[in-house]
């Protein structure tokens, strides 16, 4: 988390986990005001995520990345994002502690945005209201958020991670406003696909907590070496191979590069179909050329 902040602040706090439709209009708020008070437009996220230390929900799946999240907000006028780490000890900080500590000396928030449902401090036993009073104390405005905009986040966020869990890319991305990603490193395969004319590259996602669509085959796109490409993504377990771990393997239209190590930001465009165990390598192929029909197919349409 950074300390050493310069410029007073309008700050909004919360996961905003997929930062999408929803959010974004929070943020278009939170970027107006800044711009008519000469605030920096500022979001303090915490990591983990409390559930994940405080309930042990290790489970939790999460849209974005912290990477991911950073990228997304400052396409959206977010210029800083302080990530604070959430531990027991931090969560035992009371209310005051925390607002005179971190949104006020650290931050130097004078206008925080903030849900009209917003609980914080000790046991989560401050709100709103609470805050206003800390606000008229230290010196800063609070904007409540509606509740219909509370409600919109809400909402969005569970369609979003429903449609991915179901594969329902179009779903997911109409309420993100933007191609959902994964974003990993190249490593090295078994290169089987090399073998059958579809070479693959083989993306390893470090973060466990990152939301992984449905198996199947997918239409994705990448920025790489600054040019736009193409390409067939499969996530599964490679059952025609009798595989056992998942991996998510893409294969680039036209293009024959190394991309061993790069670290690629992969969208997710369409969805072709689940995965299959074909009887042979020879079928295997079949589909993948049946695939490539489909997604150039899709392609055409497709306004980039």
């Amino acid at each position: 988390m950074k300390t050493n902040q310069k410029q007073n602040t309008v700050l909004t706090i919360g996961t905003f986990d997929g930062v999408h439709i929803g959010h974004q209009k929070i943020i278009k708020q939170l970027v107006e005001v800044a711009n008519k008070k000469g605030l920096q437009p500022s979001l303090l996220t915490f990591f983990p995520h409390p559930r994940m230390v405080l309930q042990k929900d290790v489970n939790i799946k999460l849209i974005n990345t912290i990477s991911e999240k950073e990228l997304l907000l400052k396409r959206f006028g977010i210029t800083n994002l302080v990530v604070k780490k959430f531990t027991k000890e931090f969560s035992r900080l009371t209310a005051e502690a925390f607002v005179e500590d971190i949104l006020v000396n650290q931050l130097k928030a004078k206008h925080v945005i903030i849900g009209y449902d917003h609980h914080f401090g000790r046991n989560r036993n401050a709100n709103i209201d609470d805050l206003k009073r800390f606000g008229e104390q230290f010196n800063f405005e609070v904007e409540e958020i509606s509740m219909q905009d509370i409600n919109d986040v809400a909402i969005s966020s569970t369609k979003i991670r429903a449609a991915l869990t179901e594969g329902d890319i179009t779903t997911a991305n109409a309420y993100l406003g933007y191609n959902f990603m994964l974003t990993g490193n190249i490593v090295k395969g078994k290169g089987l696909g090399k073998t059958i004319n579809y070479p693959t590259a083989n993306l390893q996602i470090e973060e466990s907590y990152k939301l992984i669509p449905k198996k199947g085959v997918y239409v994705v796109q990448a920025i790489i070496d600054g040019e736009l490409k193409f390409g067939m993504m499969n996530i599964g377990n490679n059952p025609t191979v009798n595989g056992t771990s998942q991996s998510i393997e893409i294969h680039f239209l036209n293009l024959d590069k190394n991309l061993y190590s790069k670290n690629l930001s992969i969208e997710v465009l369409h969805r072709l179909r689940d995965e299959q165990k074909f009887e042979s390598i020879e079928l295997l192929k079949q589909q993948l050329d049946a695939d490539k029909i489909s997604t150039n197919a899709f392609l055409k349409k497709y306004d980039k």
